[in-house]
């Protein structure tokens, strides 16, 4: 049985409680706007690092030196952490960059933030968010290999970066919610569902399964830890979960629950949806933010085909997680967790998919 301390209060108040209609209104709350000073500053740090041969695996604010930007990055990791969870930078001409050197500038930016992980089993501590031709309906695809609806959910880190490189011919709208705000959401309207949220249920590991673990893991999609609500979710992984014989099984209540939780995430008055431009940088906050991207029609050419790059960043002096987390982050040491570790691992940066 859990303590009645195990569970939040029937309204948490946060920064991160926001409500995407309000926020929509107030942009200035999100948007930084680079100035011509730091954009240079950026460029030239990025020209001074590859000059040096230098690995981009190995960047870092001592080898990325950012004397302008640096006091505005420290901030930026704060505000993920205690304050609305989420930021966009603009101002970042990428159409007059190498895609070399605008993933060493995303890179660089990243590591005044936390220490990058390694985002699936190939060891890629850089992504490339596209449409690769996956089938969205193989139990090995993860669905930003596809043009599809993702869905609201969660990434295995603290923190997730995204740099635009090119935009989709139409949709692939960026959209993002407050977990704090769905669950009091939950209380106000269906309080007899909270508990729910607070049940373990096992989630699909899509075929990236680390040593000794079972192709799922168990943990509830809503934690109270610390005094901290920390949300971990996927319902489609959720759901191709169940495909494995020992893997619990939903109970009616818990997918009234679900339904419920994802019809809050779904609400336009709760959501905010933005549209990323090419040169667009977004980090968004996983403990108390999930994300999601709708579906888009895609470019003929190839030189013009929607490109993301993308960044799993572990923040120093992040808040602490639940013991059950170390089934999915492997450790939950703070400022060392998260990402995807299989055996035979080996980090490395993609310049390309």
């Amino acid at each position: 049985m859990k303590n009645e301390q195990d569970f939040p209060p029937q309204m948490i108040k946060t920064p991160s409680a926001w409500y995407g209609h309000e926020l929509a209104k107030d942009t200035k709350a999100w948007i930084t706007q680079l100035s011509s000073d730091e954009a240079f500053e950026l460029e030239k740090a990025a020209e001074r690092f590859q000059s040096d041969g230098l690995d981009l695996a190995n960047i870092s604010p001592e080898n990325f030196s950012l004397p302008l930007l640096a006091p505005k990055l420290t901030q930026l990791r704060n505000d993920l952490m205690h304050g609305i969870g989420f930021s966009l930078m603009r101002g970042l001409p990428v159409q007059e960059y190498s895609q070399k050197k605008a993933a060493t500038i995303f890179c660089g930016i990243g590591s005044y933030l936390g220490r990058a992980r390694s985002q699936n089993a190939a060891g890629h501590i850089l992504g490339h968010v596209r449409d690769v031709g996956k089938d969205p309906k193989d139990s090995g695809t993860r669905i930003y290999q596809t043009a599809q609806r993702q869905t609201f959910h969660t990434d295995s880190t603290d923190v997730v970066g995204l740099m635009c490189l090119q935009g989709a011919k139409e949709g692939g709208l960026s959209q993002l919610v407050s977990t704090v705000t769905i669950y009091n959401e939950m209380q106000r309207q269906r309080p007899d569902l909270i508990a729910e949220m607070f049940k373990p249920v096992a989630t699909d590991r899509r075929g990236e399964v680390p040593a000794g673990q079972r192709p799922f893991f168990e943990i509830p999609v809503l934690n109270w830890h610390q005094g901290l609500l920390t949300g971990l979710y996927q319902r489609q992984y959720v759901n191709s979960a169940q495909r494995f014989p020992d893997a619990p099984r939903l109970t009616e209540k818990q997918v009234e629950a679900l339904d419920f939780f994802d019809s809050l995430a779904n609400d336009p008055t709760l959501h905010l949806s933005m549209q990323l431009e090419p040169g667009d940088i977004q980090f968004v906050y996983n403990h108390s933010l999930l994300h999601d991207r709708t579906a888009f029609v895609d470019w003929l050419e190839t030189n013009k085909k929607r490109h993301l790059l993308r960044l799993w960043l572990s923040l120093p002096g992040d808040r602490p997680l639940p013991d059950c987390f170390r089934q999915r982050y492997g450790t939950i040491e703070i400022g060392n967790r998260g990402g995807i570790i299989v055996e035979g691992t080996r980090l490395n940066v993609p310049l390309d998919a």
